[in-house]
């Protein structure tokens, strides 16, 4: 017959049992996690997890990246700067192809090409007031802008879940290009003219979704970029000068968003 004694002495047994096979099994496991290389302790975090096929490997992926803004002010006052009057335009386009050499990666390259003009034919800046204040003004100026680049492209797919449609994505791009810009004002006219190059790397995330088999909407973003530029300058056909400057961004550039159409063959 067993007494409550006997019986309470049994459970104690099998608990303080469970316990140290928990405490084995767990030590175990640290053990296992320490003796894990490096790429097994990263792909256990499942970033670069290719599990789940998002993009197969030997798809052939191209599409492009298009943005137009059109403004006309008449005697439009914003601030400190009034009575403006002005015409102009921003056109952008970015084609890009691509080949996934393995299952969520692929390499390729991006073009750019970007125009702006603008046309002031008035425009103040006031500081102060009507008495003592300081009055500069703008008449009959004349910016034109485009440049162009090129890029070697990265891209990881990162599929959301198991998802088949969602995915988010992540671009490093390193590229080189050039720049011209022409600048015109006064009368008689007095010009001056710009011509450049750039090397720059970017980090682009963004977040892609198939609206049918080949076809995806995607929207992306610059966060991280790092660019170096060199500018020679004219002044009237006399003067001449030259701009160096580097820049490093680590924030999200609103202006940078980018809405395009990919296709996946």
């Amino acid at each position: 017959m067993i007494t409550a004694k006997k019986y309470t002495k049994l459970l104690l047994i099998l608990l303080l049992g469970f316990i140290s096979l928990d405490a084995v099994a767990q030590h175990s496991e640290v053990i296992a996690r320490d003796t894990l290389t490096r790429a097994q302790k990263i792909s256990q975090r499942g970033v670069t997890n290719t599990s789940h096929t998002f993009i197969k490997k030997g798809t052939w992926i191209t599409g492009a990246n298009i943005s137009y803004s059109y403004h006309n002010n008449d005697n439009f006052n914003f601030a400190i700067v009034e009575d403006i009057a002005s015409e102009g335009y921003n056109f952008r386009v970015s084609p890009m192809v691509a080949y996934a050499f393995r299952n969520n990666m692929a390499l390729g390259l991006r073009g750019t090409y970007s125009r702006s003009n603008l046309t002031v034919d008035k425009a103040a800046l006031s500081f102060g007031d009507e008495e003592t204040g300081t009055d500069i003004s703008v008449d009959n100026y004349k910016v034109v802008k485009h440049s162009y680049k090129v890029a070697a492209i990265w891209r990881q797919y990162i599929p959301l879940g198991q998802s088949k449609r969602f995915a988010l994505f992540n671009e490093i791009s390193l590229g080189a290009g050039g720049t011209q810009s022409i600048f015109a004002a006064n009368q008689p006219v007095q010009g001056t003219y710009e011509d450049g190059y750039s090397i720059s790397v970017g980090i682009s995330p963004g977040l892609m979704a198939f609206a049918s088999n080949d076809v995806a909407i995607e929207v992306n973003v610059g966060v991280i970029g790092i660019d170096f530029t060199n500018v020679k300058q004219v002044h009237n056909q006399v003067a001449t000068g030259n701009r160096r400057s580097s820049n490093m961004n680590y924030k999200v550039n609103l202006l940078s968003i980018g809405v395009g159409v990919s296709f996946y063959l």
